[in-house]
């Protein structure tokens, strides 16, 4: 009976420890080694209890994502914290959210079970392929989240990430849990010379694909830089989150940010706010404060500024483009909303039990229906706001180009934790496979120029408050995955598919 109960206990424990130890390859840690001793374990335990069913095989995926995301997403509870009636749900949003993204891991190696994997080359594609479609429909189901995909272990290794220009993150993600998988080979009952093959083949790879990364790097150094006709400043002014639920004058916090951005009314200058920077009015009320504006802005200037905006009495989280008289000249409504943050799920039913949205106010965002590319005289942009820097493929809807992305976020919710380095990490894939700079404004989060190269140029820490001051640029054309998008995911997946057979016939 003891045996049968540690039996049991194994198969929760061991994917559970396994996911927890995957999870600190990911940023801000980017131990990235770790995820070749975790994968090859994951699939060997796999393989282990094979023999108990495709239940069993199921129970070892959720439990190896329930402890990669318990370890990863525990940050979320943060935003639990600023008010008293969010608070009991705290333990729910540690347990259960990790619990449910968990059961997506889960479903990958469920399906395994059917295809009686064994200690060979081909499983090990199988393996990675469900692991890597799994995470492709995390990204889109229920609105998607597609957060913390394996492919950002490598966050840090520029070199290696240059070929996003051309796949795409998704495609990445595949490649790279095909390669974690690799020393299982040194443990099947291949030849020796067919190990030292296979290995050599995947090293080749490996190196060739880094040397270009590292040519695409140098070369990228060596171009000229374009010299801008005017000024970008991103201003990161670190305003205390609690700014939501109290009554802080919005004055007060416009003389702050205005000081903070140093305007020169004699030079061309674009300036870049946060999202909701002015969480106390709507978009509406800004001309109660033209005054402000007009006295410490010239018509030199340019204003991107987040803030919520009221239309049809529907709410929007809005980025819009002043003048110093606070005309409109570009607005565009968030798209993505975050679920329970900007939005309430089936928010008639919940609704009923009194729960509500996380952000300020009972009534749920709407979303926007389109993003377009915000043409001005001097330059376009593509609006980004938070968490839509995390999508993947789905950015430039219309195919235009256009000259730079500019996110603005407000990550004061992750609190002191890692949750803005992960949200970070996103900005640097996506200015890779746009082929863009990028320029990213968070309050409480980490704010930065990022070159078409994914490069951090200049940025400011969560804890630091200041601005970057950009004069040049790097300025590159649309990139093949800008042109194609996700179709090249499922390019790879018959790729993958058609050398499976192969192999299997072989």
């Amino acid at each position: 009976m003891t045996s049968l109960i540690n039996n049991k206990l194994i198969i929760y424990i061991t994917p559970f420890i396994i996911g927890i130890i995957t999870s600190y390859s990911l940023p801000p840690y980017s131990f990235f080694f770790i995820n070749f001793i975790t994968f090859p374990v994951l699939y060997f335990f796999f393989l282990l209890n094979y023999s108990k069913g495709r239940w069993e095989s199921f129970k070892i995926g959720w439990m190896f994502g329930f402890g990669y995301f318990i370890s990863n997403l525990f940050w979320i509870s943060n935003s639990l914290t600023f008010e008293e009636n969010f608070k009991p749900l705290i333990p729910i949003s540690i347990i259960f959210i990790p619990l449910f993204l968990g059961l997506f891991y889960g479903v990958a190696t469920f399906f395994c079970y059917f295809f009686n994997l064994k200690k060979n080359f081909t499983s090990i594609l199988i393996f990675s392929l469900f692991f890597s479609i799994i995470e492709y429909f995390r990204s889109f189901i229920l609105g998607g989240f597609p957060w913390n995909l394996i492919a950002y272990s490598f966050t840090n290794y520029l070199e290696l990430l240059q070929i996003l220009s051309y796949i795409g993150t998704y495609v990445f993600n595949l490649l790279c849990i095909t390669l974690f998988l690799i020393p299982s080979l040194i443990f099947f009952n291949y030849k020796k010379k067919n190990k030292i093959f296979i290995l050599f083949s995947i090293t080749l790879i490996l190196s060739i694909n880094f040397i270009y990364g590292s040519l695409v790097i140098k070369k990228n150094e060596e171009i000229k830089k374009i010299k801008l006709n005017y000024v970008i400043k991103i201003i990161s002014p670190k305003i205390d989150i609690s700014r939501f639920f109290q009554n802080q004058a919005p004055e007060e916090i416009m003389y702050d940010l205005i000081k903070l951005s140093e305007p020169d009314k004699l030079e061309k200058t674009i300036f870049i706010y946060p999202e909701g920077v002015l969480a106390n009015i709507y978009l509406q009320d800004l001309n109660n404060f033209r005054p402000i504006f007009k006295e410490n802005f010239s018509d030199n200037h340019k204003i991107i500024l987040g803030i919520n905006s009221y239309e049809n009495n529907k709410i929007f989280n809005s980025l819009v483009v002043l003048d110093k008289d606070l005309n409109i000249l570009a607005k565009y409504n968030k798209n993505k909303l975050v679920p329970f943050g900007e939005f309430l799920p089936f928010e008639n039913l919940l609704g009923g039990f009194g729960i509500k949205k996380i952000t300020q106010g009972y009534q749920s965002f709407s979303s926007g229906n389109d993003r377009k590319v915000i043409n001005l005289n001097d330059f376009s942009f593509m609006p980004l706001i938070c968490y839509e820097i995390i999508y993947s493929g789905n950015l430039n809807k219309n195919n235009k180009d256009f000259d730079f992305i500019i996110n603005i976020s407000e990550d004061g919710w992750f609190g002191n934790t890692i949750g803005p380095h992960q949200h970070f990490s996103h900005s640097i894939f996506r200015s890779i496979e746009e082929g863009k700079n990028l320029f990213r404004s968070a309050n409480n989060g980490i704010s930065a120029h990022i070159d078409a190269s994914g490069r951090v140029i200049s940025s400011l820490k969560s804890t630091d408050k200041g601005f970057i001051e950009i004069r040049n640029i790097l300025k590159k054309k649309n990139t093949f995955f800008n042109s194609f998008g996700n179709k090249i995911f499922f390019y790879f997946l018959i790729f993958y598919i058609s050398f499976i057979f192969f192999l299997k016939k072989k």
